[in-house]
């Protein structure tokens, strides 16, 4: 006979531990149970300690501008953990013409860059007379036909900094539908930001940019935090879900459990791949991007500068697509008198380079960096980060997938399905997406689609 729960979370990454915790608030008593496939929970989140330095495998952080992760740290205690980084103190750089440039991070520093010429700064204004095109594009055709293609070095960097992706392969209905409904409603970028910023309450707030949340502990700490006292079961590989009268049946090779109601917290490829027993989804596999993260420390006599780091569009044809300056975020990162870089190699683009040995992977990383700082000695601390979760891509194909989840939990009573990929890849989105699961839940089915939220874009 099957075990019975009220509720089934099946995935203990980030948006699995976040449904737990947002269930346990607005459900107390109600009986709920984790699966995890892996002995160890978090998922993509997992942090590298080792000789004093600190590094990541997967996500470096999320911004303090989300009120659901928010939620999360003040009812686990982790806001008093928190170390920020500011994104108004640092700057960020991009290469452009083999050098490292800071990039602008407000409306007057975007009309002085020489990072854009005179009439690629022109055109900018050229949205306030371009009509929105309902049909979906890539990210690069947007932003060429509303901006022009002398912006589209830094539409590159800010894609490839969040999705290690190819921007004229990215769906920008599925990337940004939040800018896309603006779009199209104020029938300009540009002219739906002005509108938006009238209604803000004051200038302050309006131009305050947020903040990089991690921890001393590196992101693995929130882990940790979420998934203390919650009922895990490890090394418990989901077969198959099948719906059962008014619940649904889960099946593992060890048991079968019944529950009511049933949250698929698992990246999109692997939800796809379980799902496909109940309805056929349009594609068998969303595209993904891996990435190698080649830790490197350096003595002091590196001259590494002040901010987060750098990214690298595809045309400057480097072999790094961006650095991060760990040392410079937050403190603790390596021991003293040392800095540390995490250089980020591979991505959509260039899944070729990511067999590379790891000695090859030290070579070249240290060979294209030291042309844009001063590293006069090379790493005495390298390490290969090879994470086995990859980047799920919001491609062309994106939007038919999220109208068949829609459909497939509105057909489901009791089924919600998040996770990587799923509405986005940041740690927020994940988080956000976790909670409006439960929220449907609690609601007794699923939801209407949210109206999209802009997302704002900082490099």
């Amino acid at each position: 006979m099957p075990t019975t729960f009220d509720t089934i979370i099946i995935g203990a990454g980030l948006s699995g531990l976040a449904a737990a915790h947002f269930l346990e608030k607005m459900r107390p008593g109600a009986s709920y149970l984790i699966l995890e496939k892996e002995s160890r929970p978090g998922g993509a989140v997992l942090s590298f300690h080792e000789q004093g330095f600190l590094a990541e495998w997967g996500p470096h952080g999320f911004l303090n501008n989300t009120e659901e992760s928010l939620e999360i740290l003040r009812d686990t205690g982790l806001m008093d953990r928190a170390q920020l980084a500011p994104l108004g103190n640092f700057v960020r750089f991009v290469c452009y013409k083999g050098r490292l440039m800071q990039l602008p991070q407000n409306p007057k520093q975007l009309l002085t860059t020489p990072l854009l010429t005179l009439p690629a700064k022109l055109r900018l204004l050229g949205d306030l007379f371009v009509k929105p095109d309902e049909n979906d594009q890539t990210i690069s055709q947007w932003a060429a036909r509303r901006f022009g293609k002398g912006i589209l070095h830094l539409v590159d960097a800010a894609v490839t900094g969040t999705f290690a992706g190819d921007f004229t392969r990215l769906s920008i209905n599925a990337v940004m539908p939040g800018l896309r409904d603006m779009e199209k409603n104020s029938g300009s970028v540009l002219r739906a930001l002005k509108d938006r910023q009238k209604g803000k309450a004051t200038k302050t707030s309006s131009m305050e940019l947020p903040a990089m949340v991690s921890f001393p502990g590196g992101m693995e700490d929130l882990i940790k935090t979420l998934q203390e006292a919650k009922p895990i079961r490890y090394d418990a590989t989901v077969t198959a879900v099948e719906k059962e009268g008014a619940g649904w049946l889960v099946r593992t090779p060890d048991e079968q459990i019944s529950c009511t109601d049933l949250i698929v917290a698992l990246p999109i490829n692997q939800a796809l791949r379980l799902l496909s027993s109940i309805s056929t989804p349009p594609i068998a596999e969303a595209p993904t991007a891996a990435i190698n993260n080649v830790v490197m420390g350096f003595t002091d006599k590196a001259k590494v500068p002040f901010g987060f780091g750098y990214l690298a569009p595809e045309a400057e044809k480097r072999f790094t697509m961006g650095v991060m300056f760990s040392s410079h975020m937050f403190p603790g990162r390596c021991p003293a008198g040392t800095v540390l870089l995490e250089a980020l190699v591979g991505g959509r683009r260039h899944p070729e380079r990511l067999n590379l040995s790891d000695e090859e992977l030290y070579r070249l990383v240290y060979d294209d960096i030291s042309t844009l700082m001063e590293l006069p000695e090379k790493p005495f601390f390298s390490r290969v980060l090879r994470p086995k979760a990859a980047i799920p891509q919001l491609e062309m194909d994106h939007p038919t997938l999220l109208a068949w989840r829609r459909r497939l939990c509105a057909e489901n009573n009791g089924l919600c399905i998040c996770g990587f990929g799923w509405d986005g890849i940041g740690m927020n989105e994940m988080v956000k997406s976790a909670k409006k699961a439960v929220v449907d839940l609690q609601a007794g089915g699923a939801a209407a689609a949210d109206k999209a939220e802009l997302k704002p874009v900082y490099f």
